[in-house]
């Protein structure tokens, strides 16, 4: 069997420890992630994945909002810890924000030619979701670049929003940073087969 897709998905790791060593052009990237999550499959071809790439200032300017709502949240005794780790997010090259397009998820839910699935539409858009984030991750470690995902939504989508202009009917989901890796991952370990798998011969 070819193996190409699965060492693919072996080499890719959550990197914590990103820079800004990128040699490639931030168009070229921009383009990239587009026509990956272009041909991510959704249920029904819905398409309901949106996405916002951040470069430079504009990448910085995402971790600093995060930083001005968690100062908010977290005790002063415990900030200088999460603000350090924010920093480490803002070293990285840039950052995506992925979307739900809560419309589209709406109008099929709504469609009477589905309304046997229309409960399972908000369920197979975070399936979209999932494909889009995984592919966009396996497409940029396959390029050379380090990844990690954060989740800081809700707490920080007003300000997003009103920072970068995105619609209302646009639910975030993640928060997706890359760059150089500066330092490889760990060992990664799996849970025993047999508590995951069964098959039928």
């Amino acid at each position: 069997m070819d193996t190409q897709l699965l060492d693919l998905m072996k080499h890719r790791r959550t990197i914590y420890n990103l820079g800004r060593n990128v040699q490639i052009p931030q168009a070229e990237l921009y383009q990239y992630i587009k026509a990956v999550i272009r041909h991510t499959p959704s249920a029904f071809n819905s398409q309901p994945v949106r996405a916002v790439v951040l470069f430079n200032d504009n990448h910085e300017k995402l971790w600093d909002i995060v930083e001005t709502a968690l100062e908010e949240k977290v005790a002063p005794d415990a900030f200088l810890r999460t603000k350090a780790k924010i920093s480490s997010f803002r070293d990285a090259f840039a950052s995506i924000l992925f979307y739900t397009d809560m419309d589209v998820v709406q109008a099929y839910a709504d469609n009477p030619h589905l309304a046997t699935y229309q409960y399972q539409e908000y369920n197979w858009a975070e399936e979209a979701q999932g494909n889009a984030q995984f592919a966009v991750w396996t497409g940029l470690e396959e390029n050379g670049l380090g990844v990690n995902i954060q989740h800081y939504d809700p707490l920080i989508n007003s300000a997003v929003a009103a920072q970068f202009d995105i619609p209302v009917s646009w639910q975030l989901r993640a928060e997706m940073n890359f760059g150089s890796i500066e330092k490889p991952a760990a060992e990664k370990e799996f849970m025993d087969d047999d508590q995951r798998f069964k098959v039928f011969d």
